[in-house]
């Protein structure tokens, strides 16, 4: 299993791969600038140097990136919506120097203005990124909690943004396991996850599953709240992650922890643990 998890990049962004591999792991993700500012200082050849040396020592493919928390492409404020943009355009270059296949991007919230309207922004804002930038770094749009007016929570809104983007050879969809249990997917029993896979599969196809974010949820099915639990400890529990762990078909998907840890990553070496157990 290509399991891993979400890295600081705390001295350089070629930490996070040391860190991940420190712990055991084959797959990491990370952010390629500070995920709380706007701007970044360039890479400079040696940080460029030092990453691809670590990245190397990875599979191809299982090294992902996740954008800025302060992103919206969504927004009908064409300031913050411009200034999302080019961010996530910063990014997608970064992420190209660096040779990161993807970048995992929440589609962001229409602030109230109407779903149908911040699907199409979005659509917009990716075809305007993906004929300015080369390199063919691909764009994961994360499931989410939808909480509010965030757009992402069912597997049709996601649909529906990759159906109006041009290049759909650069757009895929990372599944987050809180996420999508507290928009209403039921993966514990055995049926009900083959139910959601299905549902999935029928909306936008298990070929654009690109990567797994592996996060157990506080709170229940179907909350629409986004609160991350330790693997087994939370309302999802350990018999849904053992369904998903072993279901074959995502073999060669990047599966990324982003739960709670401290600076010593003991939460992530016994989530790690108790992953590779219940795959068996």
């Amino acid at each position: 299993m290509n399991l891993g998890a979400h890295m600081s990049i705390s001295g350089g962004v070629h930490m996070a791969l040391r860190r991940a591999r420190s712990i055991g792991c084959n797959a990491v993700q990370l952010f390629v600038k500070s995920s709380n500012q706007w701007r970044a200082k360039p890479l400079s050849e040696e940080e460029i140097s030092l990453f691809r040396e670590e990245s190397a020592l990875f599979q191809p493919g299982f090294v992902i990136a996740h954008s800025s928390y302060l992103l919206n492409i969504a927004s009908p404020d064409p300031g913050l919506r411009g200034k999302s943009e080019q961010a996530l355009r910063t990014e997608m270059e970064r992420c190209a120097v660096l040779g990161i296949p993807s970048l995992v991007l929440h589609p962001g919230s229409h602030r109230g203005e109407g779903l149908d309207g911040g699907i199409a922004r979005i659509a917009a804002s990716l075809d305007r990124l993906f004929a300015a930038t080369q390199g063919g770094v691909s764009i994961l749009l994360e499931t989410t909690a939808g909480t509010g007016n965030i757009i992402g929570a069912s597997f049709e809104e996601l649909a529906s943004i990759i159906g109006l983007v041009s290049d759909r050879t650069r757009v895929g969809v990372c599944f987050d396991t809180c996420h999508a249990f507290a928009a209403g997917y039921d993966i514990r029993a055995r049926r009900a996850y083959e139910a959601t896979m299905r549902r999935f599969d029928g909306a936008i196809g298990l070929g654009l599953l690109r990567a797994f974010h592996l996060n157990d949820s506080r709170t229940a099915l179907g909350s629409r709240r986004d609160r991350h639990a330790q693997i087994g400890d939370g309302r999802i529990g350990e018999r849904g992650f053992a369904n998903l762990l072993r279901d074959r078909r995502f073999d060669d998907r990047p599966m990324i922890l982003e739960t709670p840890k401290g600076p010593d990553l003991a939460e992530d070496v016994e989530n790690l643990a108790r992953l590779r157990r219940l795959r068996g």
